[in-house]
């Protein structure tokens, strides 16, 4: 179906930070499949686990004990700070089981039509749930009716989550992206998250982040919130976690880690044991490498190269990012670069209409970073000589 506009180049296969097309020439990935392969293509640890596993045992069913679905649980329990893990085949279903929980939580608490507060710009997925709860009315057009339960906020507008709290009986929790993905790699203000915590704390909410695009190492930290000094109670996870090979995650904590009793969700693929053992296979990569820290350092590294050559120029509004999630908005859309940089063999995106977004592998060298920098800035600078 026509669901997709892919650009005119298929790639044979990969090798680190690399992708190659059928003509052999090489492509420098700054965008790792939309945030997922952060451990570059074809990484010796996923592909081992992955060929490993297929040969013992693909799938049984969550009708048994998995053994590597319960490792996955354990692991990600520990770096995350969380109590109980349900696993799910994509981000869009780990916010689907995050949803269905705050709804159980509400209607535990006596609350007939509980709501879930949500943001403006943010994107949670394209079921139908996922899809009204993100702020994007352009992927929500023709689908109507839409899901009922969603009360809507700017977004990093405390004021205005007060105001939905003075107003309203019925709130059960806010789901919120610790930085925006599709939204334009929008960072909120330093005490945005921590007041959030402090709110739902308040008013007995949930408070439900979303770390899809922020998680598993991307922005410095294991996940984005660490960086706030909080514990959300529900997480959601995928992207980066299986390095290609799909998998969610919705981690929750405290009483949200008990609302589910069997029966109430489920999933036939979820957390079977060839996408736990990838996924086991990431999270000790990122660990023995020690790569969580080194998206943080050559994020800096990163933004500085950009804020040194871009910051001043006419047409740049602003240079924003953690760790290896960088966004570059100009005052103009700016699509076309997404084609100009293929045809320099490097893999960017553009989001929001006027966001240049990169998303590169956390395996990245220094010498593949400011490449990727170099080319960029000429690009931009280019692009807005050329559109003044």
């Amino acid at each position: 179906m026509k669901t997709y506009q892919p650009l005119p180049v298929s790639f044979t296969h990969g090798e680190g930070p690399y992708l190659f097309d059928h003509d052999g020439e090489r492509y420098l990935d700054a965008l790792s499949g939309i945030a997922v392969c952060g451990l570059g293509h074809a990484h010796p640890a996923v592909g081992d686990a992955i060929c490993a596993q297929s040969r013992r045992l693909l799938h049984t069913s969550n009708l048994y004990q998995i053994d590597q679905q319960e490792q996955l649980a354990d692991e990600l329990c520990r770096v995350a700070a969380m109590d109980r893990v349900f696993f799910a085949n994509s981000g869009a279903e780990a916010n689907e089981a995050a949803l269905k929980l705050a709804r159980l939580y509400g209607h535990g608490k006596g609350i007939d039509t509980p709501q879930v507060i949500v943001t403006e710009g943010s994107f949670h997925g394209r079921t139908l749930a996922t899809l009204t709860a993100t702020g994007n009315r352009r992927i929500q057009a023709g689908f109507e009716p839409l899901v009922p339960g969603f009360l809507r906020a700017p977004y990093d507008d405390l004021d205005a989550i007060r105001t939905i709290a003075a107003n309203s009986t019925s709130v059960v929790a806010v789901l919120v992206e610790p930085v925006t993905g599709e939204g334009g790699v929008r960072v909120p203000a330093p005490g945005y998250l921590g007041e959030l915590r402090t709110l739902c704390d308040q008013y007995g909410w949930l408070l439900m982040l979303d770390e899809i695009q922020t998680g598993m190492g991307r922005t410095g930290q294991w996940f984005a919130h660490q960086d706030s000094g909080i514990q959300p109670d529900v997480m959601t996870l995928a992207k980066g976690l299986g390095n290609g090979v799909p998998i969610g995650a919705c981690l929750a904590r405290g009483a949200a880690a008990d609302i589910f009793q069997p029966g109430n969700h489920g999933s036939t693929f979820g957390g079977n044991p060839l996408s736990a053992s990838a996924a086991l296979a990431v999270l000790h990569t990122l660990e023995q490498e020690q790569l969580v820290a080194r998206a943080a350092q050559l994020g800096e590294r990163m933004r500085t190269q950009f804020e040194q050559r871009l910051a001043t120029l006419d047409g740049v509004t602003s240079i924003r990012g953690k760790g290896l999630m960088l966004g570059i908005e100009l005052d103009r859309p700016c699509g076309e670069l997404v084609t100009q940089a293929l045809q320099r063999k490097l893999l960017i995106n553009v989001t929001a209409a006027t966001v240049v977004r990169l998303l590169p592998p956390l395996i990245l060298t220094d010498e593949q970073a400011d490449h990727i920098c170099s080319t960029v800035c000429e690009l931009i600078e280019r692009f807005l000589e050329a559109s003044s």
